[in-house]
């Protein structure tokens, strides 16, 4: 049996080279994002970095400790709160210090993560001037990095205010962060809380000097006190989860094509399978030899496919890198596991993708056998019924079950990413019984016009359902990603961008251009003095909640005056007021565990104070960004980085007119380096479509699943036309030209890739819709948003790859005379 297999492998190598491709191609897929999603699950081991040459460092702790049934969990705070005078002053008595102060610092020609120190502890990291000389006097800095030179004057913008400031010298760069080094004079009268003190003193007694509720920090531990400590992890957290969701798609997209594929090649050799009995082989021999053959592809090609993986895993990981999806140092490890992963998973889906063919084959008589290959007339069995019903019953059910109990699932990426792939499986499943009607329904008028094109592609396309079926998967899976993830995205993006809009009633909106970056007090200042302007100041926060007792969740907050924020937006609210909010309470929303009014919440604040407070309003969920409110007391140490600011209206007594309003606001933002946007405009900038790392992110999920699925499509065009190489040449001996033949393959191309599309479409319709009601649900309508473009350049790449893939090889087949064709043996 096993040279019998071999023999046929050598027969019908066009069939089995199309199955190593598909399969090896498949298996590289699975071994380069699994071997890139295993880099993820380490950082690399790091030491200090801003403080490498201070023995001790101190600080507030940063911490929040609550004991478990489970243990000890902790949570980071958001604004840990400052060293005290009187700390500072008890620990200069133990040897020489250093206080650090850090504060952002914005202007033209700045990144928007620039930062200022004391120049003091410059000496820290070390960093060592490379031109020029230390600030000596306000207004002075040292720059790192070589985009400022010496001589440089800036407008650069801190919590202070806007001021001139010269460069007079420059550092090399650390490759931690962008910095200007202020005197120690200038950073403190800028940022007076000090952040963290180094001490040249033993580490022993600096602990019995600080107490309790301060980090003394010695070793690596001193990594704790450089800015964003944990990038690295988080870093890996988000590209983690992009390549697991990459690694999902492209398992699934890939292992689907393959499977497809493999049982297209046994239906497509049913005719042999059927002389094979007539000549007395019995049915398990049949199966056996069908194993045998998918056996040593699977072999052959996963060991091929591992390769691919392994040359191709570097490349993915260089890529993310140099477009900032990932971390400039991510690299490939030593791992083998995904590898061997790929390997078995690929020989798995090479004989699971038999199975079922090799038991048809297996079970008919040679009679029968024969007379299928011609016209695939049989109804589908009620085992692929029940199943084809059981996947497409689960998906949908799923979805409801999402709407009913919890719309905001609906909303998370790894639901509408592993939606459709249920409802892709469940309507290939049923392919059979679709193709058909689909197929005559899509040509029924190129049928009935002149010539025999039209209805000939109708009639073989809807007689070999199998073929169609097989052909049209990589468009069907294609179309229904491209369009599923790129519009649900979409819609989400232009739904929080709506809910914005609609909570938003301000007429400006001031930030300080960076995410999070602190206003000036000046600004602030300047827009209370104008006449009838109300001004909105808003703190961004945290609080922390421990969860069902045993997990410490944090949430964002937003400090507020209640009365002046009333003034200035539209909150959502669904139980209780916003004007009720005080110092003892607290405004949550609906995805809190305890959302009743008049409840009481025990909370950690920002600065790491427990409170017990109680709940004033109730917010909807809506798309998952109405956070939590508290007031400006309880968020200490958190700086205004918003101010919502409402006109005043003309004709109102003792104030200005709307107009000289905003342009006394808009001196004031001049001056104070502040951006001021109108509210339209704000939520245009703030609420893109999606972020750029998303994009990419999405975009490398699709790319690696299209590239596949492309290859897949021209691969099975390619088997498929070369298998009627017999049919082709009946067609030319009853009188059609070359060209006709030709005109006709391209146009039952075409047919197929329609069908296709139009199944794609079907199913990212059903997840577009359930996304849809899943916004309704949560009272956040928007209209749908169909990535036309995208979908448009998806099936114009898929029909001409088709038309390619198709009469490519039957022209070539047709150099041949037509009556030696005919004659071919199979």
């Amino acid at each position: 049996m096993l040279k019998l297999a071999l023999q046929g492998m050598r027969t019908r190598w066009v069939t089995f080279i199309g199955s190593f491709i598909a399969l090896a191609l498949g298996v590289g897929l699975i071994a380069t994002t699994g071997l890139a999603l295993a880099a993820t699950f380490s950082a690399p081991d790091r030491g200090p970095e801003r403080f490498v040459t201070a023995p001790v460092i101190v600080k507030t702790s940063d911490l929040v400790r609550a004991d478990t049934p489970i243990g000890e969990r902790t949570q980071t705070i958001t604004d840990p709160a400052p060293v005290p005078a009187a700390v500072t002053a008890k620990l200069a008595t133990l040897g020489r210090t250093v206080e650090d102060r850090t504060f952002p610092v914005s202007g033209p020609g700045l990144g928007e993560d620039t930062v200022g120190h004391p120049w003091s502890v410059a000496a820290l990291t070390p960093y060592t001037l490379t031109a020029g000389r230390a600030p000596s006097a306000p207004g002075e800095v040292v720059a790192t990095g070589d985009a400022l030179r010496p001589g440089t004057r800036v407008q650069a913008a801190t919590a202070r205010g806007s001021e001139r400031i010269t460069v007079v010298g420059t550092v090399a760069s650390a490759g931690f962060e962008n910095a200007l080094f202020f005197t120690d004079a200038e950073a403190a009268r800028i940022s007076p809380h000090v952040d963290a003190v180094a001490v040249h003193a033993p580490a022993d007694r600096v602990e019995a000097a600080v107490g309790a509720g301060f980090d003394v920090l010695t070793g690596d531990e001193r990594r704790r006190a450089d800015p964003d400590p944990d990038r690295d992890e988080e870093a890996l957290v988000s590209v983690n989860a992009l390549l697991g969701t990459a690694a999902g798609v492209t398992g699934f997209v890939s292992v689907f094509v393959v499977a497809s594929t493999f049982s297209f090649a046994v239906a497509q050799r049913r005719r042999e399978f059927g002389l094979l009995r007539t000549a007395g082989a019995t049915p398990a021999q049949v199966r056996r030899m069908v194993f045998i053959e998918a056996f040593v592809i699977g072999v052959l090609a996963s060991a091929a496919g591992c390769l691919l993986g392994a040359a191709g895993a570097p490349r993915l990981a260089a890529w993310m890198a140099d477009v900032g999806i990932a971390p400039a140092w991510f690299r490939i490890g030593e791992q083998t596991w995904p590898l061997h992963t790929a390997f078995w998973t690929g020989l798995f889906v090479a004989l699971s993708g038999v199975v079922v063919s090799s038991w048809r084959a297996g079970r008919v008589g040679p009679t029968e056998a024969l007379r299928e290959s011609a016209v695939d007339a049989r109804a589908m069995p009620v085992s692929r019924w029940l199943i084809g019903g059981a996947v497409l019953a689960t998906g949908l059910g799923l979805l409801s079950l999402a709407l009913l109990d919890s719309p905001g699932d609906v909303l998370k990426r790894k639901t509408y990413i592993t939606q459709p792939m249920l409802l892709i499986v469940g309507f290939a499943l049923f392919a059979p019984v679709l193709v058909k009607p689909l197929t005559r329904l899509l040509t029924w008028l190129p049928a009935r016009l002149p010539g025999a094109t039209g209805m000939l592609a109708r009639e073989n396309a809807s007689a070999g359902v199998r073929r169609t079926a097989a052909v049209a998967a990589p468009v069907v899976i294609t179309v229904a990603l491209a369009a599923s993830l790129m519009g649900t995205t979409a819609t989400i993006s232009e739904a929080k961008a709506g809910e914005a809009r609609k909570q938003i009633t301000a007429d400006y909106v001031a930030t300080a251009g960076g995410e999070g970056r602190a206003l000036p007090d000046e600004f602030v200042r300047r827009a209370e003095a104008v006449p009838g302007v109300r001004v909105s100041a808003t703190r961004s926060t945290g609080v922390t909640v421990l969860e069902e007792g045993v997990a410490l969740v944090t949430s964002e907050a937003k400090a507020v005056d209640p009365a002046a924020h009333a003034a200035v937006s539209r909150l959502p609210v669904v139980a209780g007021r916003l004007a009720d909010l005080d110092d003892d309470s607290i405004v949550v929303n609906e995805e809190w565990l305890t959302t009743a009014v008049g409840d009481t919440v025990s909370v950690w604040l920002g600065d790491g104070r427990k409170a017990d407070l109680r709940i004033a309003a109730v917010l909807s969920t809506g798309t998952g960004g109405n956070g939590v409110y508290l007031t400006e007391r309880n968020a200490a140490g958190a700086p205004v980085d918003r101010v919502d600011l409402a006109l005043p209206r003309n004709g109102a007594d003792g104030a200005d007119s709307a107009d000289s309003a905003a342009a006394a606001l808009d001196a004031a933002a001049k001056a104070t380096g502040v951006q001021l946007l109108t509210g339209d405009r704000w939520v245009e900038v703030h609420y893109p479509h999606s972020s750029e790392n998303t994009r990419l992110g999405l975009w490398m999920i699709l790319g690696i699943a299209l590239v596949y699925t492309g290859i897949a499509l021209a691969n099975t065009l390619m088997m498929a036309t070369a298998d009627r190489v017999r049919d082709l040449a009946s067609l030319r001996l009853t009188g059609a030209t070359k060209g006709q033949v030709l005109r006709l393959v391209g146009a039952e191309a075409l047919v197929v890739v329609a069908v296709g599309a139009v199944l794609g479409a079907v199913i990212a319709g059903v997840n577009l819709l359930g996304v849809w009601s899943a916004l309704g649900l949560l009272d956040v309508w928007s209209d749908v948003v169909v990535p036309w473009g995208t979908v448009a350049a998806v099936i114009g790449a898929s029909a001409l790859l088709a038309v390619v893939a198709s009469v490519l090889p039957a022209s070539f087949a047709l150099r041949a005379r037509p009556v030696e064709l005919a004659g071919m043996r199979e």
